[in-house]
């Protein structure tokens, strides 16, 4: 059965229950020597895609004023233009950053740089207002977070903003968020067939809050693009691996991630949809709230992405199929975890 929309949390602005995640298309940036950008990308080839995505009926777009140090905003303010009345627009602030180096250089939680960088969104996107504006520290002390309030809800009520979020997995900080933040309308969160986040979608039920997904792909994993023997180059974030990021390690897909995957392919693909589509499917059976913004820098992946509008959310017998595989997977480590583990079983080599 087709999904084809979802309400954006108390702010009732209509998008697409599919979105479409742009931090790929920011092209290169880094943190001195660690790429945090996805390689380089084909700027013309990126405005394609979000012109065909909005062809196809998706109108969320998720970008940050980091991605690309800047430079991600103003390829999807290129695209959307003459179109924008058409588009949901959501951009993120709290990361600081040098343009002109496409450095990342730190981060900045005060009320008065949030009006910066409002001034700096609007105009790399070549708009008038945000429709969701999304506090990126996610780690962020809910003290802090509630010093920004005020800021958040004085550019609502200038029509700068037509809501506000917060990009965290911290589900306790969310609720203090919900409860203050009069416009507070949405969480972005990490969600996905490999990783599921009961607490998050219970606190955006309590609080009439949307559940916006990233990573609902596992970056990458769950599309059966990449195998054991699979390098990532170090230009792109997935090869550089920082700790933060789970799915990959030294530059190759972890193990036990590509153990989940290939425990659950079958059941995702079991109707004819491909694995991406699939895992899509299993976001909307989980919850009504949800909005997956898998990234994509090309047109063949937004029209992937986009046919799984189509297929909708996977039926019950799927997603229990699903999570009936994923248990076993689970119970399979931890009994492994019991084992001994001497001698060691020999280290493989890193070559493919």
């Amino acid at each position: 059965m087709a999904v084809t929309t979802r309400t954006l949390g108390r702010s009732g602005i209509e998008v697409s229950a599919l979105g479409m995640g742009c931090w790929a298309i920011g092209g290169p940036w880094s943190e001195g020597g660690r790429a945090l950008g996805w390689g380089r990308v084909d700027d013309e080839e990126s405005v394609r895609a979000v012109r065909r995505a909005l062809d196809l009926g998706v109108t969320f777009f998720d970008t940050a004023d980091t991605y690309g140090a800047g430079h991600g905003e103003r390829v999807l303010g290129r695209a959307l233009a003459g179109r924008r009345d058409e588009a949901v627009v959501a951009t993120k602030w709290g990361y600081t950053f040098d343009e002109s180096a496409r450095q990342a250089t730190g981060e900045n939680a005060s009320p008065a740089y949030l009006r910066r960088a409002v001034t700096g969104s609007l105009r790399r996107l070549g708009t008038d207002r945000i429709d969701l504006y999304q506090l990126h520290l996610g780690d962020l002390p809910v003290p802090r977070v509630e010093a920004l309030l005020g800021t958040c809800e004085e550019l609502v009520a200038e029509g700068l903003v037509r809501g506000y979020g917060w990009s965290t997995d911290r589900a306790d900080r969310v609720a203090a968020f919900a409860q203050r933040g009069r416009h507070a309308t949405a969480v972005q969160h990490s969600l996905s067939v490999l990783r599921d986040a009961p607490e998050l979608l219970a606190v955006c039920d309590k609080y009439d809050l949307a559940s916006v997904n990233r990573g609902p792909l596992g970056m990458g994993l769950l599309t059966g693009k990449y195998g054991a023997g699979s390098t990532l180059p170090r230009d792109d974030v997935r090869g550089s691996a920082p700790t933060w990021l789970e799915w990959f390690r030294g530059g190759r897909p972890a193990p036990e991630w590509l153990r989940r995957v290939a425990a659950v392919r079958d059941a995702l693909t079991g109707d004819g949809r491909t694995p991406a589509q699939g895992a899509l499917g299993w976001i909307w059976a989980r919850s009504g709230r949800t909005v997956p913004i898998p990234g994509c820098r090309t047109v063949a992946q937004v029209e992937e992405n986009a046919a799984a509008l189509g297929l909708g959310p996977l039926a019950p017998d799927q997603f229990a199929e699903v999570e009936r595989r994923l248990a076993a997977v689970r119970s399979a480590a931890l009994r492994d975890a019991d084992r001994p583990h001497w001698p060691m079983p020999p280290i493989p080599s890193a070559r493919p």
